[in-house]
């Protein structure tokens, strides 16, 4: 994690990908976690889909790939942090494109294949109430399908090309990994997060007592809410300084 005000932004071929200073101060939790970890902590943006415009699957995901690759090749920017070891944290729907990055998407998606150097600076991965099985999701939730899911998607009949909770190892690392989600999720229900679980556990089967964990029951409140909550920022600093 980089702290966005220690980066020579303006410079950067991936500028746009950066949100503007002030949001970024007025983000509570992000300050908090960067006082909980001592590390500095970058907070990315990325393309949106809508009906107006042709930004779909993978071109999200696209986004923040370039941005590792800016934070781990680039050398005209401050070295604040060290580029082979950082740690990813994402949230809802960054939790599926994160998934997509480092588990094997590329027969469906060969753009969002990381190099060998970005596998190996990522030492941990933490997602919360990430969406990893949209046909999953939309039997549980049908309206999501013309909510956002065909933005983002295009019209299927089915999307488990996409289901990350398929995807296999690129490479056999040690890459940590922790799911989180709370029980007072409405929006994301817990099954997501427990067949992303299973499955990494499957992955990682001989070691995933040190490599995959799980935290699906310390939570209470919403969707977006937990983000905000000091248990949230004890998890992921705890998992952080673990994994450090």
């Amino acid at each position: 994690m980089i702290e966005l005000k220690d980066i020579a932004y303006h410079q950067s071929p991936v500028r746009d990908l950066f949100r503007e200073f002030d949001l970024y101060y007025q983000d509570s939790s992000t300050r908090r976690l960067v006082t909980a970890t001592t590390f500095p902590v970058v907070v990315p943006n990325y393309r949106l889909s809508s009906r107006s415009n042709s930004v779909r699957h993978p071109n999200h995901a696209e986004d923040i790939l370039e941005l590792l690759v800016f934070l781990t090749t680039t050398s005209n920017i401050p070295r604040v942090f060290d580029p082979s070891r950082i740690y990813l944290i994402s949230h809802s729907c960054g939790a599926h494109m994160l998934a997509s990055i480092v588990l094997d998407s590329s027969n469906v998606s060969p753009t969002l294949t990381p190099s060998s150097t970005i596998l190996a600076a990522i030492q941990g991965i933490i997602l919360s109430e990430g969406t990893y099985d949209i046909d999953r999701l939309l039997l549980d939730f049908p309206a999501y399908r013309s909510w956002f899911i065909v933005d983002a998607f295009e019209d299927k009949p089915s999307y488990s090309a996409f289901n990350t909770t398929t995807l296999g190892l690129r490479t056999q690392t040690n890459t940590r990994w922790l799911i989180i989600h709370s029980k007072g999720d409405t929006l994301v229900n817990v099954a997501q997060s427990e067949a992303m679980l299973a499955h990494l556990q499957s992955l990682y089967r001989g070691h995933e007592s040190q490599l995959v964990q799980g935290n699906i029951d310390e939570l209470d409140e919403e969707h977006d809410a937990l983000l905000t909550t000091s248990i949230y920022l004890r998890i992921v600093a705890g998992f952080i300084k673990g994994v450090d």
